[in-house]
């Protein structure tokens, strides 16, 4: 992105603003006493926003990101510093209408240092692997503008940035808000300084799964075999609309913070799991099959291996002393359920997955949705306190068979379940061309 003083000539994105649309809006507000005059312009395509005082200026940005689930996991790392993987692992990327961070980053030399907010509270910005996306990030930009290849925005390297970012699901709960977060900084931030290309060997170094969300659809995340972790990053196997009857549940048993987070129980499990050692030899070739089931659309073997990843990962985690328990009896009667429902039609047509929480992620063929649903709902039938049981994409109400409900039999726990989202595969990262959707106000603080 582009970006030349105010009275300049100014471009956005490489393209001279005459030859775009530019509207222009003035805001008078008020901070520190000072009266300022504050311009946003938005610019078809992409939006840039800042603020002028007597030369001052302020550049801001906002993105938004997906989470990813993993149908093979990563657990474990070779490099507890630059976050490299002890295995290969890929991805699902969710779609944003449903699961997303969005975060908006600003820069001005008016500000005083760095600072963060996270869902509404101020984090602190001097968290190592916060410390090393800045890092980054202004690293890349410098080496960029030295060689020639990067912006040509005034924006100084040396300006700081304030930053806020919000999910919209539960934070830590076992759903990969780390990987989004992470990635939605980094994009944020690279979209700030102008800089496109390969971005997620950094997104890696803030939370490994977050170099897999900077792409849509399916992506595998490759391990690599260098020790400065530059062949580390993630790759596109698939778009989004590559798959597009593939369609996902979210079935959430608990939005609490989970009890162990996922680094302090990796390096556990590969300080004491026997299990975790064998696992990395087996995952080289689930990978390459799982790759091929993909591109061949083949549902069967892509539920069978994502089930048998994740009962893997948590065996790991078992295997771990102290063991690590993510799984609680909810998920693993969800777990029983999926297996007596595919085994009544003599195929798989629900496939299973957990991250490290209690939440069960089910991967399914879009027609098979709406009966799959009913049957969740059949045995854990919702709280009837007017809270939404179903977000998302629409589904159906239809009914289930008796032979089915015999078939299953299975005894029904209320309220096991707290919601349901139904989504379906997703982009990467994108660029919110909306300035009025900014998280950051005029004064580049959050908005209340």
């Amino acid at each position: 992105m582009d970006l030349s003083p105010i009275g300049g000539s100014f471009t956005c994105c490489g393209v001279p603003a005459n030859q775009r649309g530019v509207v222009v809006g003035h805001m008078r507000g008020v901070r520190g006493g000072r009266r300022r005059r504050w311009r946003q312009r938005q610019v078809n395509g992409c939006c840039c926003s800042w603020a002028m005082d007597e030369g001052s200026r302020m550049w801001m940005v906002t993105c938004t990101a997906p989470v990813n689930i993993a149908v093979i996991k990563y657990w474990g790392k070779r490099d507890e510093e630059l976050i490299l993987p002890i295995n290969s692992s890929l991805s699902v990327t969710l779609h944003q209408d449903q699961l997303k961070s969005t975060t908006t980053v600003a820069a001005s030399r008016d500000f005083k240092e760095d600072r963060i907010w996270l869902n509404g509270k101020e984090e602190n910005i001097n968290h190592p692997r916060l410390q090393t996306c800045l890092r980054e990030i202004r690293r890349l930009a410098r080496k960029r503008r030295t060689s020639g290849d990067g912006n040509s925005n005034t924006l100084s390297l040396h300006h700081k940035v304030h930053i806020c970012s919000v999910n919209n699901f539960p934070t830590a709960a076992g759903l990969a808000s780390s990987a989004a977060g992470y990635a939605c900084l980094v994009y944020a931030l690279a979209k700030l300084h102008g800089l496109e290309g390969e971005l997620s060997e950094i997104a890696r170094q803030g939370s490994g799964s977050a170099c897999r969300s900077m792409y849509g659809g399916f992506v595998q995340w490759m391990m690599g075999v260098k020790e400065d972790g530059s062949d580390s990053i993630a790759q596109q196997i698939e778009p989004e609309t590559h798959w597009s009857e593939l369609r996902v549940l979210i079935l959430v048993v608990s939005a609490e913070q989970k009890p162990i987070g996922s680094t302090a129980g990796m390096q556990t499990s590969v300080k004491t799991s026997p299990l975790l050692k064998y696992r990395t030899e087996i995952v080289p070739e689930r990978m390459k099959e799982m790759i091929d089931a993909i591109k061949r659309q083949d549902f069967e073997t892509f539920g069978q291996l994502t089930m048998k990843d994740s009962n893997q990962f948590h065996a790991t985690c078992l295997d771990t002393f102290p063991p690590i328990i993510y799984l609680n009896d909810i998920s693993k009667r969800i777990i029983n359920l999926v297996h007596r429902y595919n085994s009544h039609f003599g195929e798989t047509r629900v496939a299973y997955t957990f991250d490290a929480g209690p939440n069960a992620v089910i991967y399914i063929r879009e027609q098979h949705v709406d009966e799959f649903v009913e049957v969740v709902k059949h045995y854990f039938p919702p709280e009837e306190n007017g809270e939404q049981f179903l977000k998302g994409l629409p589904v159906n109400s239809v009914s289930v068979s008796e032979h089915l409900k015999s078939s299953i039999q299975m005894d029904s726990i209320k309220s096991g379940i707290q919601y349901i989202i139904n989504t379906q595969v997703g982009p990467g990262p994108q660029l919110i061309q909306d300035a009025n959707l900014h998280l950051l106000g005029e004064n580049g603080f959050p908005k209340q």
